[in-house]
């Protein structure tokens, strides 16, 4: 069987989760031919030494943390597939997962034609184990952008909710997962969607070639938004496939609540926006962003956050005068993917 897409996972000291993700990529259904690479960011935990002792994948070895969007970039440049498919190491794969995740862009010819072009698919993210609704003051909460609070429970005591049906984007330049904590077992999402969840997605690699790789200035969270923002500018267009399914362990590498998750989430909203968004949407970010820095709680850290975006503003400029330049889809067509910063679903 030819290779057709290559399965890149990032592993960085979560060594059990990803032998647990690579133990469902060996259970797929093969109808897909496909090769496995995992990229390690220069793990302390033994997951080096356990990841040279399996033959269903290919190492590579960095020897730092250089980040998601550096990793990523690594595998895709130690392949040559048509396909990339991404996939969090924190995660498993229903078996069908590479076969569904990949065969939109593998049966469609149009984009080698030049007609209407799939750049990238996303698939559907469960949150693992089961939720019930929260306390308000809970602590321990996930909060859905309607502000609805729930909290894990033993399993088969509560319900299963998503992680993500692929991203969207807010008014105010947030990117988010689209659905988040939303039923499971709701109806399907629209195959329409603003961007790919970078945990659970598949890459046209012609795409890539037209647009660019991952940012590797962004080190982690908002790469997918920020790719997003350039394939859809590229002419090119982003399907979500309800069937490709995998479970997620939200945040299980670096925690939602870490300094690392929330001053690079915080950094990397702005900057995006200041790549891509129309003015208005950085304007109404800005000012959020401000407003929590001098009124809101742990407002050292967010003035320090606010400081490195403008220290990175030349470079944010020259990104997005660059992207202006080679785009084929204005900005503001689209900017009506834009939602609004509530709830969607």
């Amino acid at each position: 069987m030819s290779v057709d897409a290559s399965v890149i996972v990032v592993s960085w000291n979560a060594r059990e989760l990803t032998l647990r993700c690579l133990d469902s990529l060996l259970a797929q259904n093969h109808e897909v031919g496909f090769e496995v690479v995992v990229v390690d960011n220069g793990s302390t935990d033994g997951s080096v030494e356990a990841l040279r002792l399996r033959r269903d994948a290919r190492l590579i070895e960095l020897g730092h943390n250089t980040g998601f969007a550096c990793a990523v970039n690594a595998g895709i440049r130690a392949t040559s597939t048509p396909v990339v498919v991404l996939l969090n190491n924190d995660a498993t794969a229903d078996p069908d997962f590479v076969r569904t995740i990949t065969a939109p862009l593998l049966a469609d010819a149009d984009a080698e034609r030049g007609g209407p072009r799939l750049g990238a698919t996303t698939g559907r993210v469960q949150l693992s184990g089961a939720f019930e609704p929260a306390a308000p003051t809970d602590p321990a909460a996930l909060v859905s952008a309607a502000g609805k609070r729930w909290v894990r429970v033993d399993a088969g005591a509560g319900v299963t909710l998503l992680n993500s049906t692929g991203n969207e984007v807010t008014v105010s330049g947030n990117g988010r997962d689209r659905d988040w904590l939303a039923p499971s077992d709701g109806p399907g999402a629209p195959a329409d969607v603003f961007g790919f969840n970078g945990g659970c997605a598949a890459l046209r690699r012609l795409a890539l070639d037209d647009v660019g790789l991952l940012d590797e200035t962004l080190f982690v969270y908002y790469e997918d938004s920020e790719l997003s923002w350039r394939l859809r500018r590229g002419g090119w267009s982003v399907r979500h496939v309800d069937e490709a399914r995998t479970v997620h362990d939200h945040a299980a590498s670096s925690g939602e609540r870490s300094t690392v998750f929330l001053d690079n989430n915080e950094r990397n909203r702005l900057s995006v926006a200041l790549m891509h968004a129309p003015w208005p949407v950085v304007g109404r970010g800005t000012a959020r962003a401000a407003g929590r820095a001098l009124l809101g709680p742990d407002r050292r850290r967010r003035l320090l956050v606010l400081r490195d975006v403008a220290a990175r503003l030349p470079g944010s400029l020259r990104r997005r005068r660059a992207v202006d330049r080679a785009a084929r889809v204005p900005r503001q067509v689209v900017a009506r993917y834009l939602v609004p910063d509530g709830g969607t679903r």
